[in-house]
């Protein structure tokens, strides 16, 4: 017998690959079982958990207060920011007046890389002004704390993002996500939801920009967020590690009882 977990957000399409473990929002059901070989097994309180970094430097106050505009942002890895993804984050820059977006990535540290962007941007009538560009950082205490200069996070589609998500709400950063059709690009929702932040995943792209718009107008919901979000998420399903092994052990064994009885 044997099971699929992280590291590969699809199906394997392996006869020898009997199941994969996943969660109720990141594969849905019907839906997500029709995309799959393997048969799924959804853990009940998500299929990933969290573990903070040890030396994750303290929350900052919230950029805008002292900066007067929102800066949204995304730390995700570059290949997974496409035309149409910056089309519609142009639309979100587009509908919050003054606002800035910081794409941060290895691939800025090449002035290519940085101009493509610019050009794309340009492209949907954004000012090169408005972006700011960070390429890698060495300590990982300075990439989280590179987070004390965005308001909003934003998730990239139709591939989201996992770790990055997950850090940037442990920074007190809140991060809206389009909710996409299978796995990759339902990780986002899966994440949120277990943080009591469903809301801000959307289904459409329409309500995707209309709640990027939403948030960067709610200041006060804003800075609830930046001081809570680490509480709320350390208290959440999301940081449980034990719950989380106790659902995992209680999947492996259903999983072993049913090839013992040949099913």
């Amino acid at each position: 017998m044997q099971a699929a977990w992280l590291g590969y957000p699809n199906t394997t399409g392996l006869a020898a690959m009997d199941y994969r473990l996943t969660d109720a929002i990141a594969d849905s059901q019907g839906p997500g079982d029709a995309l799959h070989s393997e048969e799924l097994t959804r853990l009940p309180n998500g299929f990933l958990c969290f573990a903070p970094a040890a030396d994750a430097p303290a929350v900052t106050d919230l950029p805008v207060l002292a900066n007067g505009h929102i800066t949204f942002g995304s730390f995700n890895n570059l290949s997974k920011v496409s035309a149409a993804t910056v089309a519609v984050w142009a639309r979100i820059l587009g509908r919050v007046p003054g606002s800035r977006l910081l794409l941060k990535g290895r691939a800025l540290a090449n002035e290519l890389a940085r101009q493509r962007f610019e050009t794309l941007f340009a492209a949907e009538k954004i000012d090169a002004a408005r972006l700011e560009f960070h390429a890698w950082i060495d300590s990982r205490s300075g990439h989280l704390g590179a987070y004390d200069r965005i308001d909003i996070g934003l998730d990239p589609f139709p591939y989201n993002g996992t770790t990055t998500t997950c850090e940037a709400l442990w920074m007190g950063v809140p991060v809206i996500a389009l909710r996409g059709d299978r796995h990759a690009g339902r990780v986002g929702a899966s994440i949120l939801g277990r943080v009591g932040l469903a809301a801000l995943s959307a289904d459409t792209v329409d309500d995707y920009v209309a709640a990027a718009a939403a948030l960067a107008g709610d200041t006060g919901r804003l800075v609830e967020l930046r001081r809570d979000l680490r509480a709320t998420m350390a208290a959440s399903p999301l940081c449980d590690a034990a719950s989380f092994t106790r659902d995992m052990e209680a999947a492996y064994r259903q999983m072993w009882r049913r090839w013992c009885q040949g099913g």
